[in-house]
Order: structure tokens, then C-alpha cells, then sequence
């Protein structure tokens, strides 16, 4: 076990590819891997010679260390420090003749969240603004789930979003908003333009006061009868896909 100080802010990972990402981007951030039985299987093959080759520690541990709750892993694990977030003026700095960024209002799920940050990792996003209260926390799941996308997206945690979002407004960013009740489609909003899109509670939705600060507010449309709302992490996805197209 490392010293207890290397413990503050520390993550149990246990995606190999999550723990690649890491290594890549940050690898003195990676503290420790473990192995139970001392065996790495698939992908934590590569994960070990990342750890050899960057002086990281790797501690074999027993048949105890296993859950049982895995879903057929091996037990293999990382213990990760939390990336740190970057302040907005970070965020939004650069060209912004054309981009896009999100903001999380109230997402609470940590498997929505991963998703979100994968998608984001996949599409190019180039900053992501979180709210420090009423949303869910960087967890091991949201990076597990994100599998690499948690260290290829910057992010920013904030108190006030609608703060945050005047922030984006006055470094030149559009607000688009996404809502299911919303009239137009998001193949109409201008995709030439840069945008920061912001996802709502899963329940919920956008807050009123988000709403208000928002540019546009669109919706992906519902083709089928029986189905009519998407899960979160799935309409994040779509909207990406449309707003880099």
C-alpha cells in the first residue's frame, strides 16, 4: 500500500482502458495497480508494462481482493488520483469560429455522466462545465464508464452554471439547451457556429433559470409512437453527432 497521504483524492479503477488512458495523459497520477494472484489478464497485460515502464507500483493480492460483484472481471484494479479541473477562463480560451462544449445541469446518474464524457472524448468536445451541487461527482464509475474519455475532455466545476454559462456567452459561445418539449429539431440549429449544449437532469431536465439563458433549446424528434424520450447519455450522443456534423 502507498502512504497514506498518496491516498487524498484517490480512485479505485478498475476499466483497463480508463487506466491506459491515465498512463497516457497523466502518469504519475497512476499510483498503484493491483493483480490478483499477481496475474494480469487482457488489456491489464498492457496496463502492467505501462506501470513498468513508468516506474509505477504493481502489488499482487490474494483470491480476498475479488468481489464477486465484478460481472466476470478479473479484480484487476488502479488506484488513480482525481484529474484536476481547469478554471472556465481555461476552458474557453482559444478559436471559437467553430466548436462545441457542453454543460451538465443536474445529470445525476455516474453511468450517464461516463457516457457523456466518452461521446464527448469521441466527438471532439472540447471542454465540459459540471455543477458542484445537485450532479453527480466524478466517481470511480463515471471514469470506469468513460472509458478513456475522463482524461481526453477538460472540465470545469462550478457553483453557479448560469454564471457559466455568461462566461461562455462573452467569450463568443452560443447557449443551446435540450429539451424533449422543445419545438425545433437539431438539424435545424446551425452547426457553422460554436455551441456549448447543455444536458439536463434525468428526470427533470433543464432548470428554468438555465432555460433562460439559453440561445436555442432543440430536441432530437421521436420517430416511433410507443418510445417518445431518450436516456440522457443516449441523447447526448445524438445531439453531438448533429452539432459536429
Amino acid at each position: 500500500m502507498p502512504p497514506a497521504r498518496y491516498l487524498r483524492n484517490m480512485l479505485t479503477l478498475r476499466n483497463p482502458h480508463a487506466v491506459l488512458a491515465a498512463f497516457d495523459t497523466r502518469p504519475r497520477d497512476v499510483v498503484e495497480v493491483r493483480l490478483p494472484e499477481g496475474r494480469a489478464q487482457g488489456a491489464w497485460d498492457r496496463v502492467v508494462a505501462e506501470a513498468a515502464r513508468h516506474g509505477c507500483l504493481v502489488v499482487p493480492v490474494g483470491r480476498d481482493a475479488r468481489t464477486g460483484r465484478d460481472g466476470g472481471r478479473s479484480g484487476a484494479e488502479a488506484l488513480v488520483r482525481e484529474r484536476e479541473p481547469v478554471a472556465l477562463d481555461r476552458l474557453f480560451a482559444g478559436d471559437h469560429a467553430r466548436g462545441l462544449w457542453l454543460a451538465l445541469d443536474g445529470v445525476q446518474d455516474p453511468h450517464n455522466a461516463g457516457a457523456i464524457f466518452r461521446a464527448a472524448a469521441f466527438f471532439g468536445v472540447r471542454g465540459i462545465v459540471l455543477t458542484a451541487d445537485r450532479s453527480v461527482g466524478l466517481t470511480p464509475v463515471v471514469y470506469d464508464v468513460s472509458s478513456g474519455g475522463m482524461e481526453a475532455v477538460p472540465h470545469a466545476v462550478e457553483t453557479n452554471l448560469r454564471r457559466a454559462l455568461q462566461a461562455a456567452k462573452d467569450a463568443g459561445i452560443w447557449i443551446l439547451g435540450s429539451s424533449e418539449h422543445a419545438k425545433k429539431d437539431v438539424t435545424a440549429i446551425q452547426a457553422d457556429r460554436p455551441w456549448l449544449l447543455v444536458l439536463g437532469n434525468e428526470e427533470t431536465g433543464l432548470r428554468r433559470l438555465t432555460l433562460e439563458t439559453c440561445d436555442e433549446v432543440c430536441r432530437v424528434t421521436p420517430r416511433g409512437s410507443q418510445v417518445t424520450s431518450l436516456n440522457v447519455g443516449v441523447a447526448a450522443g445524438i445531439l453531438m453527432a448533429a452539432l459536429t456534423r
